[in-house]
């Protein structure tokens, strides 16, 4: 039988198997790089479009949170504003008590009682005076009660003098204005 060589046939046939598993190799691994690259642009392209998304919520909140800020100071200024109308109604509200005080004592003082003294803090009015009798005193009071400018009439004292006329009895009362707080009177006078 003659002698043939076979082994650089089979050495090309192994070389090509080589090569084509290589290329094979490589065909997959570029397929796989490229899926994986294309995932991963799917999944970056996704990423930016949240971030953008959150960026522009970002913005927009602090704009809203502007505009919070501005309300807030308005809502101060108005509650200033308000304070300040209520002490400008109260002011003009108690603009002539003192001439309706004097026209509603007038009213009140039944004969019998004669006012010594009338001394105003805040809101109350003290009224020292005399009395020719408790009778007096009593409907005094009631007229207070019924009065529409004094309230809460209060008898702090009557005491007899007998160095004076046994007829008459000095007295001490307090009576409240109406209308009229002692809070809004002290912020009229500091402004």
């Amino acid at each position: 039988m003659a002698h043939i060589n076979l082994l650089p046939w089979r050495e090309e046939a192994e070389k090509a198997k080589q090569r084509e598993f290589f290329t094979t190799l490589t065909a997959i691994a570029l397929g796989a790089f490229a899926v994986v690259f294309l995932v991963s642009q799917v999944y970056q392209l996704r990423i930016d479009g949240q971030n953008n998304r959150n960026q522009y919520l970002k913005n927009e909140i602090a704009v809203l949170d502007a505009r919070i800020s501005q309300i807030k100071t308005l809502n101060e200024k108005k509650n200033e504003l308000q304070k300040r109308t209520a002490v400008v109604e109260q002011l003009q509200r108690s603009r002539n008590v003192g001439t309706q005080v004097l026209d509603e004592i007038a009213k009140v003082v039944p004969t019998g009682i004669y006012l010594v003294k009338m001394e105003k803090q805040g809101s109350s009015l003290q009224l020292i005076g005399k009395s020719e009798s408790n009778n007096h005193l009593a409907n005094m009071i009631r007229k207070i009660e019924s009065s529409d400018l004094f309230t809460d009439a209060v008898l702090e004292s009557i005491t007899a003098n007998d160095a004076q006329s046994k007829l008459l009895s000095d007295f001490k009362m307090r009576v409240r204005i109406k209308g009229l707080t002692d809070a809004a009177i002290t912020q009229g006078a500091s402004k």
